[in-house]
């Protein structure tokens, strides 16, 4: 199975349903989680860039040896593939 990532965050979301944001009928929605998708809306107008500033300290947690600089170039060659910024393009 291919992993599913946010497609706002790019947090991996797992096999479970705990981790999508809802749609607004309460359904789950398959492309974002619930940090940045929930009620059918984004639960922030940030930017690409502002979004990629928010990860930084969850990717550098959660990687023990990765730096700050690293996890930002990471995400910025990453994050223009995600479907909400892809579609901002």
């Amino acid at each position: 199975m291919d992993a599913q990532y946010c497609q706002s965050c790019g947090m991996p979301m797992g096999a479970t349903n705990a981790m999508y944001g809802t749609n607004a009928d309460g359904s789950k929605n398959e492309a974002y989680c619930s940090y940045c998708f929930a009620n059918g809306a984004f639960t922030s107008d940030a930017t690409m860039e502002e979004m990629i500033g928010m990860c930084v300290p969850h990717v550098v947690s959660a990687h023990a040896g990765i730096s700050e600089d690293d996890a930002r170039t990471m995400m910025c060659a990453f994050f223009p593939a995600l479907k909400r910024w892809a579609e901002t393009k």
